[in-house]
């Protein structure tokens, strides 16, 4: 009877175009990776400065293994906490210009846990989300029970009108993503703070696709700008430019003692494994010295959507590592994701939920590792 209706609901999903498959790679997530024996360029990978694979990490993490083992085995508030999980959270907030940190097994975890400890406080609640915010944040906002206001993308003008709708609410949440996930264009996180603060909104910023490639030292867009004492929680992972696992956030200090006491995705979770912050630790202090990986980067991400432009592709806004291809039909993107993957180019279709109706993409993911080789390489073959 199960069975029946598991398979009753893949077929739905595979008549409307929209049956995901798993596909296994057989080498690091780098610029090039192997697929079934074959050798194709990534373009798909959140490995922003290529340290995905990097020595110096995998050696970090080896030694903490031999000290204490891999696993935590327990909730921090247990028997769970160790002092590297304390250092790392130190220099995390020190990197972010924040009191203090949290981390979490994922960013996914984070999100659905701040946004839902946050909204228990006050009956008199709301949320105020970007349309386009990604879906974590999406799930911990529905998840919480509570009003969720919504406004244009990155339309400030469409912001100020919602935040005036929501005066009679006690506690207000505002949050965005500073660069965002599928179409690399970015909020104007100025006047966002700037709204937040005249009408009495917690602000709350996603910064997993910034940080590391933006801002002195990779700390993030909210630093490049200049607004991250402005902004009141900040949310980064690990497992982007970081190249590790897991997520943070970051904020005031009574904000951290806050989600200890009352976070129910940190509180029944067992503890980030000691080799992963001893790996953390190591990308953090890789990070804050690869300016020239950030230049390269922005290099080429500046050259293949100029001359995606000129070609007439449907790039959207977006001005960062980030670049989609919008071709609106599924069956189309799924010709051109696998045309590309024939002739060694690695970039699969991205397609509804993901993202909205009608907007079917290929999403480029530009990493320091790639060469103006591939970029040549795959315009050609485009």
């Amino acid at each position: 009877m199960f069975d029946s209706f598991l398979s009753k609901k893949i077929s739905e999903i595979k008549d409307a175009g929209l049956l995901r498959t798993l596909c296994c790679s057989e080498s690091a997530p780098s610029a090039k990776i192997k697929i079934n024996g074959r050798e194709l360029i990534n373009f798909s990978s959140n490995n922003y400065l290529d340290l995905a694979g990097n020595k110096e990490i995998t050696n970090a993490a080896i030694k903490t293994i031999e000290k204490y083992g891999f696993a935590a085995t327990s909730s921090r508030l247990v028997s769970g906490n160790i002092d590297i999980h304390e250092e790392l959270e130190s220099k995390l907030s020190d990197f972010k210009n924040k009191q203090a940190a949290l981390i979490f097994p994922s960013g996914y975890q984070t999100n659905v846990g701040v946004i839902s400890a946050l909204m228990s406080t006050e009956q008199e609640s709301c949320i105020i989300m970007d349309k386009l915010n990604h879906a974590s944040l999406w799930d911990g906002a529905k998840l919480s029970g509570k009003r969720i206001f919504v406004y244009e993308h990155c339309d400030m003008n469409s912001l100020e009108k919602t935040l005036k709708r929501t005066y009679e609410y006690k506690f207000k949440l505002a949050i965005t993503e500073s660069v965002f996930s599928m179409d690399g264009d970015f909020t104007p996180l100025k006047d966002f703070a700037q709204l937040c603060q005249k009408y009495n909104a917690v602000s709350m910023v996603d910064e997993a696709h910034s940080t590391g490639v933006f801002g002195k030292e990779g700390k993030g867009f909210a630093e490049m700008l200049g607004v991250s004492k402005q902004i009141d929680i900040t949310i980064g992972t690990l497992s982007k430019a970081f190249a590790v696992q897991g997520g943070f956030v970051c904020g005031s200090q009574k904000l951290r003692n806050f989600l200890i006491n009352k976070c129910r995705a940190f509180i029944y979770t067992t503890a980030v494994s000691p080799a992963i912050c001893a790996a953390a630790l190591k990308s953090l202090e890789i990070v804050k010295n690869s300016d020239k990986k950030r230049q390269h980067l922005h290099t080429i991400s500046a050259l293949l959507k100029n001359k995606l432009t000129n070609l007439d592709f449907n790039t959207t806004n977006s001005k960062s590592q980030i670049i989609p291809i919008i071709t609106g039909n599924i069956e189309n993107t799924e010709k051109l994701s696998l045309n590309l993957l024939k002739n060694g180019i690695y970039i699969p279709a991205i397609k509804p939920p993901t993202v909205p109706k009608n907007q079917a993409r290929i999403r480029i993911s530009l990493t320091a590792g790639h060469t103006l080789q591939d970029i040549e390489k795959f315009l050609k073959i485009l």
